[in-house]
């Protein structure tokens, strides 16, 4: 248990909401959001991929990516958790992701999901500027969604989910403002084509729209409210069947947030044009969405990029490696990543490992992060 400050303890969740190390220089403008646990790699396949997993071939944990891949799965039903210890080398060990996802197929035509993730943010123990002790609390974070989703085509598939969010990251009475637990609610959409023959030799692609919804707020000012991280993603993935028992998949995702860049201070340091900030709070959320594209900001800065490979052995083994990019002045999160699979009858295990990358940089926040996932194949392809 640590104790800090009220004021210290915000600063403290900031910097585990953002999960990046930034550079200080006059150039960065990172987009911010609340909740940002939601785009936080919560399984361990596409953790060892690079996080690349939009139009990777579909498992349980497909809802958390893109939904529209459930009805090409070749099992009926299927669960899946994951453990992630989150920022270890800041010494943290009471800070982790944990998910929880599953499906089951009405006919060969639709399915239906249901995901969780819980984000806990630690024990933190509040006290006042003079060192007296408050009271101790548990930031913490969770996501429910409920899916839908069905092939248009033999080759065609869309999904949709509804999300609810929950951010408990303060409580009671503070310098004379209440804080409570913020809450929202999203939509997912997404659509996949899966271009592959019956040895699951080809092309896929994935576009998807997730987290579009309200904003989200913890006093009772409806006026500052913060948006949660809406999102627009688009992947490509080719497995090449290399004989009856190997086979390899390459994919590439790109995403980029439609959240408009926060106002900066022009004169580094300087107060914000407050009218300024004033119209980026006051947007609607549909308005933000594509003032992201319009906000002044570079367009291409603004993406990220998983690339990732995995290979298979018998379909029992798997090999993963990926690498993560995002530009420096967005947040500058760079790192390779590894992975491993083996499946045996309905049950499977994955692990990945993430190593940062960058000039000058051995160490981050994120170096050493480990996942470890299990999968149950209820019904074993029948």
């Amino acid at each position: 248990m640590k104790k800090f400050s009220f004021k210290s303890s915000i600063i403290v969740i900031v910097v585990l909401f953002l999960f990046q190390e930034v550079k200080a220089q006059s150039t960065v403008n990172v987009v911010t959001t609340a909740v940002p646990f939601l785009r936080i790699s919560p399984d361990a396949r596409s953790g060892g991929m690079g996080d690349a997993a939009i139009a990777t071939a579909p498992d349980a944990n497909s809802s958390f990516w893109n939904l529209a891949k459930t009805p090409f799965t070749k099992s009926n039903s299927a669960l899946a958790a994951t453990y992630t210890p989150w920022l270890k080398d800041l010494g943290l060990n009471d800070v982790y992701l944990a998910s929880m996802a599953g499906y089951y197929k009405l006919d060969n035509e639709q399915a239906l999901s249901a995901s969780l993730r819980y984000f806990s943010l630690g024990n933190i123990q509040f006290t006042d500027f003079a060192g007296n002790l408050l009271n101790a609390y548990n930031p913490h974070e969770y996501s429910f969604d409920i899916g839908y989703s069905r092939k248009l085509s033999d080759k065609l598939s869309i999904g949709v989910a509804l999300r609810y969010i929950n951010s408990a990251l303060a409580n009671g009475t503070v310098n004379g403002v209440s804080y409570r637990a913020g809450h929202a609610i999203a939509g997912d959409i997404s659509l996949y084509q899966n271009n592959t023959d019956k040895s699951g030799e080809g092309l896929s692609w994935g576009i998807t729209l997730t987290n579009l919804g309200s904003k989200i707020g913890y006093t009772n000012d409806a006026a500052n409210k913060d948006y949660i991280p809406a999102n627009l993603g688009l992947g490509i993935a080719y497995t090449k069947v290399l004989d009856e028992s190997n086979k390899i998949t390459f994919a590439l995702d790109a995403n980029k947030l439609l959240v408009p860049i926060t106002p900066v201070s022009q004169d580094n340091g300087g107060p914000i044009d407050s009218a300024a900030l004033a119209s980026y709070r006051s947007s609607s959320i549909m308005s933000s969405w594509f003032k992201s594209f319009g906000d002044g900001s570079n367009q291409i800065k603004d993406v990220q990029f998983s690339i990732g490979a995995e290979y298979s052995y018998e379909n029992q083994f798997m090999f993963r490696a990926g690498y993560y990019y995002e530009d420096v002045s967005r947040g500058n999160r760079k790192y390779f990543s590894a992975g491993v699979g083996f499946k045996y009858d309905v049950y499977g295990i994955n692990l990945s490992y993430l190593v940062p990358s960058g000039n000058g940089i051995t160490r981050n926040p994120l170096s050493n992060t480990l996942r470890l996932g299990v999968v149950f194949d209820l019904s074993n392809g029948q």
